[in-house]
């Protein structure tokens, strides 16, 4: 018998004669559509977290990584994306992502990869059109803050040495032919091609940093190296703001976990409790590695910690328990150990905020191990998991996302290096971004 354990659209569980199934259908409502008020209360509050996690917390925590010349920048960057995200979303982002017009399960073509036009301008949505148990216009701008950190994500690997108009153009063409497509294949319900695969991507391990981390190494690449990197020290300019940025973010983060339930209900409630778990355990890592080898755990290195655990926890986050937790927050924190410090070394790209090591590793990483400890046996909520087929499941997704958006980015980073160029000259360069590209400066001297 079928039986729906939350009246819930989005991230649904169905139980099915005992065996847990999860799909994502954000719009389609299998029973009558009824406001829940405390639904609605916990994903506005969401909403207002994840946006915070980009003005300020990443701006902050972005802007304090960088030498001081460069720390205006970092801020322009984050707070001009959200408001050219932001008006794309209202455009056409949200029905290229979201619209299900002609999809049905199983059946492929082109609304598979890509939803329909039918929400562009939001039309079609009111005050009372409902998403599930929340108004239509809720899920729209959760949603939107979603597309809004994922670029912004991105800017870490090229930052100090960037043309704002090209960041610009960048992040709104990547987020129309790289985030929107990959959203909709994930999220988009039954008939999108990893929904119809079983793939478990509860907030965006896939979506948000395995996307953003493998274009970041393609632009770390394609822009270059700063100059004087790495034989010249660049050390962060104000820890303390980078400090807080990561504070900012973590508390974020459980808007961004949490609220992709879309619901106030347990798997909300057990979706923060193991976003909290698992940055406590990197973090811990992190600093741990940093005191044997070297004697002293840093404050920088904490924070990396922390962060790589709070990505790589993402994905999994909706299916897990504390035991898998434990595990991820252990093992992302130590491969992004090694990705930061040896793997960037030794090929010789410029990521010069470890969004790769961070981000890309961490997505990996949870995207991954969810399809492990998502099984009832390791404490997740998904009985009778055949934990082989899903691990080629979530394999077979992320690499299917990381070459899409590897040969997207270097598509769209030579279309604008051939309209405005990628790059500052030496000049603007060693005179800092604030003053080249905005003619301020963060500090009065």
């Amino acid at each position: 018998m079928l039986e729906w354990r939350e009246n819930v659209v989005g991230k649904r569980t169905v139980h099915w004669g005992g065996l847990w199934a999860l799909v994502c259908l954000p719009s389609v409502a299998f029973a009558a559509d009824e406001l829940n008020a405390g639904d609605t209360a916990w994903v506005l509050m969401s909403t207002a977290l994840v946006l915070f996690m980009m003005i300020p917390g990443l701006a902050m925590f972005y802007a304090g990584l960088v030498r001081r010349r460069n720390v205006l920048s970092l801020y322009m960057q984050c707070f001009a994306l959200t408001a050219i995200i932001s008006v794309l979303w209202t455009i056409y982002g949200y029905s290229l992502a979201f619209d299900t017009t002609g999809m049905q399960a199983g059946v492929g073509g082109l609304p598979a990869f890509i939803g329909g036009s039918s929400r562009f301008f939001l039309s079609g949505v009111s005050p009372d059109t409902l998403r599930g148990t929340i108004p239509e216009a809720l899920f729209f701008v959760f949603q939107m803050t979603f597309a809004i950190i994922t670029p912004g994500l991105i800017i870490g690997a090229f930052a100090e040495r960037m043309k704002f108009a090209a960041i610009l153009l960048f992040c709104a063409l990547w987020v129309t032919f790289a985030y929107l497509p990959i959203c909709h294949m994930v999220w988009g319900g039954a008939g999108a091609f990893f929904a119809d695969m079983g793939v478990f991507d509860f907030a965006g391990g896939i979506v948000v940093h395995i996307t953003a981390g493998v274009s970041a190494l393609v632009a770390a690449i394609m822009v270059g190296k700063r100059h004087g990197y790495p034989e010249t020290p660049m050390p962060p300019h104000n820890l303390t703001m980078a400090l807080t940025g990561t504070g900012m973010l973590w508390v974020g983060w459980f808007g961004f976990n949490g609220g992709s339930a879309l619901a106030a209900n347990g798997q909300a409630s057990m979706a923060v409790v193991v976003t909290q778990i698992s940055p406590c355990v990197a973090a811990i890592t992190w600093s741990a590695i940093e005191w044997i080898k070297v004697g002293k755990p840093s404050a920088l290195g904490l924070a990396t910690g922390a962060i790589a655990g709070l990505a790589a926890i993402t994905p999994a986050s909706g299916y897990i328990g504390p035991v898998g937790a434990l595990v991820i927050g252990f093992v992302s924190s130590l491969l992004a150990y090694f990705a930061v410090t040896v793997l960037k070394r030794k090929f010789g790209y410029d990521d010069a905020l470890d969004v790769v090591g961070v981000h890309g590793v961490g997505g990996l990483v949870g995207t991954i191990l969810a399809g492990i400890f998502a099984s009832s046996a390791f404490g997740g909520s998904v009985q009778d998991l055949d934990i082989g087929k899903q691990l080629g499941i979530q394999a077979l997704a992320a690499a299917t996302t990381a070459a899409y958006c590897g040969v997207v980015s270097f598509v769209l980073l030579k279309i604008v290096d051939s309209l405005v160029g990628l790059r500052v000259d030496e000049e603007a360069e060693y005179a800092g971004l604030d003053l080249a590209e905005h003619g301020e400066v963060g500090y009065d001297l």
